[in-house]
């Protein structure tokens, strides 16, 4: 992995271990339901063997036994045996099912309650792979390796208390292949689950390097970084390929001693069983009836330890998922109210770094109803002084406080309710634009949605959609252009209602006369309530309280748009150039 990639952490084996069990015992019922019915398919299945054993007997003896009751007899118990594995099929099908959709919600629930600055710091990459590769992985062992695991050790265990009745000495011989099936897959296990995860990582790694190059390709165009970009496309591709070549060097030499273990035993029985029955120390019938339960034990065996991979691959991967949960709360539940609604940034500096501090020593304060801008070069630390206003980001020394009360303190819906962060990256979900708006306060009605259009300036194109809020968009509906989406997101902020808000270039994506419209709409709709505004474009300046001018990670000015221009400082430089000499 990188160096400088923080990777969410991943859960150790006792905490998959336990997890799994809880999941495993939760529906107790139903799981005894799904064992009992492979259980009677196991012994329904074991009648055959005893049938042929002494129906071979009765052959060597002269007896007379009639074939076709035996074949009809073993034809009647291939029958129950297929009914009752349909039904157990079945229950273990609905049970997984089931236990996979709860496994999937409370993953999501973790992944909602992720701290946001430890999302951005973990990078993309990392949580689309939890979310879709080991998601997908995690899906087959419960809907398929776990069951047939439970099939598999059920069975195998009816079979070998059948080859016990039988006779007990023919045991000996199934048993020669136990050391090497031990040994071979002890020495699997210990290395498997570490491969698989460093598997998983590679590809969290190359999907991360992936997603940035398709984001920034213009960037990438336009500064010529395509050879550099191939170069870490290969190297991300060479580790995965060294990750996978690893697991699968594993199973090369697992497999061909497993699959060399399933044919010994029967060797091993044919031959001591001929000389035990040369010894008279066991019947025909026995040795038949042994050999067969002994080939009949090749598939349950067969089936745990092909399964074993797959397993080894879902721990993996739900090590990854519990891993989520090891991620600290940076929120304290326990926090005071705020008194007030006062915004006071006292001496604050932040490195994404360590050692490079991007602010350094910044101090503002913010009084309730007030409209702040912020404007400077590129690069100069306001979209980050922003995330440390609305809480994303806790500073690295000084403090950020809201009524008296540090914002990372604050538990997340108690920070919403005072500040909000909009920036120019939204995101459309698939589903109706009501659905889309009611993110902001699930519980509003239709005229509040309307509303908080209609304040952002939407209602015009809301209305011409085919089916007006009911209309679906996003992924598969109707599309929402850039400006648009801006629009909806902004909505969403509206019918939050919080009283802080910071609009980070939050109308960039709209034409600039639509966008100026635009924010003396909200600001009306928005009347009392505090504004800080991170803009490029200077009206938003002319029109607020304050500007705070942002250089090198400091504040170097600070006051009315008024003030400012006259002083002819960096401002007024800005001033001019964007707005021409005429103020």
């Amino acid at each position: 992995m990188s160096a400088q990639r923080q990777i969410l952490p991943v859960a150790d084996q006792a905490q998959v271990r336990a997890y799994a069990r809880r999941l495993t015992l939760k529906y107790p019922r139903r799981l005894a339901l799904a064992l009992s019915l492979h259980g009677l398919a196991a012994v329904a299945g074991l009648a055959g063997p005893r049938l042929l054993g002494e129906l071979v007997q009765g052959v060597r003896d002269g007896s007379g036994i009639s074939v076709d009751t035996v074949v009809l007899a073993i034809a009647g118990f291939i029958a129950v045996q297929a009914v009752l594995i349909r039904y157990a099929v079945y229950v273990s099908a609905k049970l997984g099912e089931k236990v996979l959709a709860e496994l999937r919600e409370e993953f999501v629930d973790r992944v909602l309650a992720l701290p946001l600055s430890t999302v951005e710091r973990a990078g993309s990459g990392d949580l689309i792979t939890r979310t879709s590769r080991d998601v997908d992985a995690l899906s087959r062992t419960v809907r398929h390796a776990v069951p047939e695991t439970l099939i598999a050790l059920v069975a195998g265990a009816f079979v070998l208390g059948a080859l016990a009745l039988a006779g007990p000495l023919l045991m000996l011989p199934s048993l020669v292949a136990v050391p090497l099936l031990w040994f071979s897959t002890r020495w699997y296990l210990k290395r498997a689950r570490d491969g698989y995860l460093r598997e998983n990582a590679a590809y969290a790694d190359m999907t991360e390097g992936l997603s940035e190059t398709v984001e920034g390709a213009r960037t990438v165009e336009a500064f010529g970084l395509q050879h550099r970009r191939h170069l870490r496309t290969d190297r991300d591709i060479a580790r995965s390929w060294a990750a996978e070549r690893y697991t699968l060097g594993l199973r090369t030499v697992w497999f061909p001693a497993v699959e060399f273990g399933y044919v010994l035993p029967i060797v091993a029985t044919l031959l001591a069983g001929g000389l035990f029955y040369l010894e008279d120390w066991v019947s025909l019938a026995q040795v038949t009836a042994a050999t067969l339960y002994v080939q009949q034990l090749i598939d349950p065996l067969d089936r745990l330890l092909s399964w074993v991979d797959e397993l080894q691959v879902g721990g993996a991967s739900m090590a990854r998922l519990l891993g989520v949960a090891n991620v600290p709360d940076d929120r304290d539940p326990g926090a005071e109210r705020p008194d007030g609604e006062s915004m006071v940034a006292d001496d604050v500096r932040y490195a994404y770094r360590e050692g490079h501090d991007v602010l350094h020593g910044v101090s503002l304060e913010v009084s309730p109803g007030e409209r702040l801008a912020m404007v400077g070069p590129s690069g100069a630390g306001k979209s980050t002084l922003g995330r440390l206003l609305a809480g994303i980001h806790g500073p690295r020394t000084g403090e950020v406080r809201v009524g008296g009360v540090p914002l990372v303190e604050l538990p997340l819906d108690e920070l919403r309710g005072h500040v909000a962060l909009v920036t120019q990256e939204h995101h459309v979900f698939r589903g109706t634009l009501r659905d889309n708006v009611l993110i902001g306060r699930p519980g509003a009605g239709d005229a509040e949605v309307e509303n908080a259009l209609a304040a952002v300036d939407a209602k015009e194109w809301v209305e011409a959609l085919p089916d007006g809020l009911d209309t679906q968009v996003g992924s598969g509906g109707v599309a929402v252009s850039p400006a648009q989406a801006q629009q909806v997101a902004l909505a969403r902020l509206v019918l939050a209602d919080p009283h802080t808000l910071v609009l980070d270039e939050a109308t960039s994506l709209i034409d600039p006369r639509a966008a100026r419209h635009l924010e003396r709409s909200l600001a009306a709709v928005l009347e009392g309530r505090t504004v800080i505004a991170i803009a490029h474009r200077l009206y938003t300046a002319h029109d607020a309280d304050r500007v705070a001018v942002v250089e090198d990670g400091r504040i170097s000015e600070l006051g009315s748009h008024d003030e400012l221009v006259a002083a002819g400082g960096a401002y007024a430089a800005l001033w001019d150039s964007w707005h021409g000499t005429s103020r």
